[in-house]
């Protein structure tokens, strides 16, 4: 091995080689001992040569250790902060942070150079989204201890990542408030917490020295608070920016640390007073965690300004948070008693309240008016009409459900014989991380273009996957779902004259795997590789590997499986259309399997014979399945599922899943021999994440509603008990898909009303409202479901109030009473009364009112019969009489 003597007289005799194969070692340390000593005019003749070298090398990913020594190098050699920068700043360099840090100070002042808080400028107004927290403690080490740092939004961020990420390597770990009052960026940066959106989630970390279940919670806001109070910040500095961010509002998750740390400053009455003005603007517009802390504080004040609560009063009293408005009716109560020449002016704001969607609230505002003032005329117990459609009219009165019928399935889009236009639709497919659309035109557009446009097409796609998003650059090992490795490689070969033997080899091995021979048996047709794999995903891998193994082979003008339907349904007449054109050449195998799952079910012996009359075996294959009627409907079963048994040591995960859920079994009807495993369906373990992959799957199976319903079931499930994002978001889909619906639809449906995001309840409420505009939705198997669900404590049935109450106001008035009724029973027997219940009875009420509805709930009267004034006790007293009265 060569002394570091040796290599300093061969770098300053002219040979650069082992100089860089020091930093392909990732030898940064080795590289810092060459450059000692190495005359200026050297050092940048290296540099050149080390841009060049770079340069051949830009595929490369540089991990840390390269990335380092890449970096004494670079500081070593090049002659400008800029030069520099072009380098370091690339996504492909990772950087060891303190330790390259330190590296560079020592070749910097070795070399002579102070331009490395420039350099330090530079790399961090190049900060990424999905730069490394390395890089940034690189970039931050460079800096002197008296200079003003970067104040960039990227490099806040991810200094509020390093407080929350400190690195181990140093020992002990040192408490955050220790290493806040030490931290010299913590004056420059402080100001910008508040100032940058979306900032408050990252500071909502906990601190770990010993175990989790002791860490100390949301602990920046808490030692800023400490930080306060010894008088290291300005402790009003700290009150303005919290309010003023509040102010400027943003998502809730995000101004949650505000209103922690305002929690933990305790601001006195003589503060609140002060800023009296902020706290009413607040209690007013913000989001309601917001709100209800200001109202807190405002409330505490020994004698707040009645004309100012008036004024907030009139706003706070038509927002549709209960907790908030009975407060402030609470307040206003007690304002009187300190004011009563005002008792008719605040009994006028009060009746504000009156129109209030929630029933109880409606009732406490008639109590107070009729208390402190004339009682209001609006104040009933329910609503008098309920509107018949979205934007429609209000009718007095309004029975059932009054929703439009959505018609048919749109017309899928034309396919694409445009290679500008493929171009655009790959580059939207590969430029974000989104994964879960159909591909079928795509692909369509690819056998198309690729046998007559083969050179053409690779020109145009090279630019687009180099540009393409990392999600999309390889398979996924972790995710047995994944179809990033096959897309990429199928957009990599086509328009290859002729792909390599090792590529056309890897489409053949995945082809035949599909069909080889089972444990039990002979080979069935489909064959999944991997049980984690449902059996329509298998059918993706199946026909991605036939396209990739015949791509570019003439005689192919598109795929028989494309869709005519934007659902991924196929119209029988346009199959036989395209089988007619295809002659007497050999149709793909799986593109036709796709093909007839996609037609509508049922007997059609007049097209069947027209299929037979072709003569061919795609024809005779057609119309046995026209004759066979597809696919039949599969057996469906509700089976409890529990968690899996808690494993040999640390198992954290454990305590994460719930004990049990509903899960539904599907097989096959008697005699059918299921050859695609598609209509067998057993429950996944709980920790199954099918992540966006579901979507695809309603355009597998368009005909079969329960079917698809039963394949998404986990991903929906994981969304209410696992509170996992964006697990609902396919329920939509299932609205547009054929066929009959089951057991597997109302579990899914009753776990989406109760999912844990926004957004999944929505996506919930869509597919319930499109499934009762076509008169396929079994509200009362929902709401059966959604029962047993709350009653057993398995979902949070607080979270399904809101999406049913959008439904009523929607239209859907009576399905909404129809799911509640069958709802009802087993939550008012449940030992203790799940939270939510009062709310669903006030629903119950008003659409029983609305539509009419005169149905006996079990257990309903018992507890109306109960003593007492709880708000169950109310509320079901409210819905007896609703349904006994007349």
């Amino acid at each position: 091995m060569k002394s570091t003597v040796r290599r300093r007289w061969e770098l300053a005799a002219g040979g650069s080689s082992d100089l860089f194969d020091l930093v392909d070692a990732g030898s940064a340390d080795l590289v810092a001992a060459a450059l000692t000593g190495l005359p200026e005019q050297r050092r940048r003749a290296v540099g050149v040569e080390l841009t060049e070298w770079f340069k051949t090398r830009r595929s490369t990913f540089w991990g840390s250790a390269k990335g380092t020594a890449l970096a004494v190098a670079v500081v070593g050699c090049l002659p400008t902060a800029a030069q520099a920068a072009a380098l370091l700043s690339r996504r492909s360099v990772a950087i060891d942070g303190d330790r390259a840090a330190r590296l560079v100070r020592v070749v910097a002042v070795e070399r002579g150079i102070d331009w490395l808080p420039e350099l330090a400028r530079r790399l961090a107004d190049k900060l990424t989204r999905d730069v490394w927290l390395g890089h940034w403690r690189f970039v931050a080490g460079l800096l002197p201890a008296d200079a003003a740092p970067p104040t960039g939004e990227r490099f806040v961020e991810l200094w509020v990542q390093s407080l929350g990420m400190p690195d181990r390597r140093r020992g002990a770990p040192v408490p955050l408030v220790d290493r806040l009052r030490a931290d010299p960026l913590l004056p420059a940066l402080l100001p910008r917490l508040f100032e940058i959106d979306g900032l408050g989630g990252p500071m909502m970390f906990d601190e770990v020295h010993t175990d989790w279940e002791n860490r100390r919670r949301h602990v920046l806001p808490t030692a800023l608070a400490q930080l306060a109070a010894e008088g290291v910040v300005d402790r009003a500095a700290l009150l303005d920016g919290a309010l003023g961010r509040l102010l400027r509002g943003d998502r809730p998750a995000a101004l949650r640390a505000f209103t922690v740390l305002l929690h933990e400053l305790q601001p006195t009455s003589q503060e609140v007073a002060a800023r009296a003005t902020d706290y009413l603007r607040l209690l007013a517009d913000a989001p309601a965690p917001v709100a209800v802390m200001a109202q807190k504080a405002l409330r505490a004040l020994p004698d707040p300004e009645p004309e100012a609560v008036l004024a907030a009063s009139r706003e706070v009293l038509l927002r549709p948070d209960k907790a908030l408005v009975r407060g402030q009716l609470a307040w206003l109560d007690r304002l009187v008693r300190r004011h009563p020449d005002r008792a008719a002016q605040i009994a006028e704001v009060i009746a504000v309240a009156a129109g209030h969607p929630a029933v109880d609230v409606r009732d406490r505002a008639a109590a107070l008016t009729a208390r402190h003032g004339p009682a209001p005329a609006a104040a009933d117990a329910a609503p008098a009409a309920e509107p018949a459609s979205a934007g429609g009219p209000a009718v007095a009165g309004a029975r059932g459900d009054d929703l439009p019928h959505p018609g048919p399935p749109a017309p899928a889009p034309a396919p694409i014989t445009d290679l500008d236009e493929l171009t655009e639709e790959v580059a939207a497919l590969v430029g974000t991380e989104h994964r879960g659309e159909p591909l079928d035109r795509i692909l369509d557009g690819l056998v198309r273009l690729a046998p007559t446009d083969g050179p053409r097409l690779r020109a145009a796609l090279d630019p687009v996957l180099a540009r393409r998003h990392w999600a999309w650059a390889n398979e996924h090992t972790w995710d047995p779902c994944c179809l990033c490795g096959l897309v990429s490689d199928l957009l990599e070969t086509a328009g290859v004259p002729r792909p390599a033997a090792p590529q056309r080899g890897r489409w053949a091995a995945l082809l035949a795997a599909v069909r080889r021979p089972g444990p039990a048996g002979p080979a069935r047709e489909l064959t999944r590789t991997d049980p984690r794999v449902p059996a329509p995903h298998a059918l993706l891998r199946a026909r991605l590997a036939e396209i990739g193994h015949h791509l570019g082979e003439p005689g192919h003008p598109g795929l028989l499986a494309a869709p005519t339907s934007a659902n991924g349904a196929l119209d029988p007449l346009a199959l036989l259309e395209r089988l007619t054109a295809l002659g007497e050449r050999q149709p793909w195998r799986w593109d036709l399997t796709q093909a007839l799952l996609r037609l509508p079910t049922g007997v059609d012996d007049t097209l069947a014979g027209k299929a037979e009359a072709l003569r061919t075996p795609a024809g005779d294959r057609m119309a046995a399945w026209l004759r066979a009627g597809g696919l039949p409907d599969p057996v469906a079963r509700l089976v409890p599922q529990a968690r899996r048994p808690r494993r040999v040591g640390h198992d954290w995960e454990h305590g994460q899943f719930p004990p049990r859920r509903i899960a539904v079994e599907l097989r096959p009807p008697a005699g059918h021999p299921d050859p695609y495993g598609l209509l067998t369906v057993d429950p996944p373990p709980m920790e199954t994440d099918h992540a966006t992959w579901a979507r695809m799957w309603p355009s597998v199976l368009p005909h079969h509603l329960g079917v698809v319903a039963a394949y998404m079931l986990p991903q929906v499930t994981a969304a209410a008990d696992l509170d996992r994002r964006d697990g609902a978001l396919a329920l939509p889909l299932l609205a547009e898909c054929g066929g009959t619906g089951g057991p597997a639809v109302d579990v899914a449906l009753a776990y989406g009303l109760a999912a844990r995001h926004g957004v999944d309840r929505v996506a919930a409420l869509d597919a319930l409202l499109g499934l009762a505009a076509t008169g396929r939705l079994d509200a009362a198997g929902v709401g059966a479901r959604l029962g047993d669900l709350g009653a057993g404590q398995l979902v949070k049935l607080t979270r399904a109030v809101e999406p049913l109450r959008d439904a009523a106001g929607a239209g859907a008035p009576r399905s909404v009473w129809r799911l509640l009724a069958a709802a009802l029973p087993p939550l008012l027997a449940a030992p203790t009364p799940p939270r939510g219940l009062p709310d669903l009875l006030t629903l119950a009420a008003e659409t029983a009112t609305a539509t009419g509805a005169r149905v006996e709930v079990p257990g309903l009267a018992e507890v109306a019969g109960r003593g007492g004034s709880s708000r169950v006790v109310t509320e079901a007293r409210r819905l007896h009489r609703a349904l006994t009265a007349g």
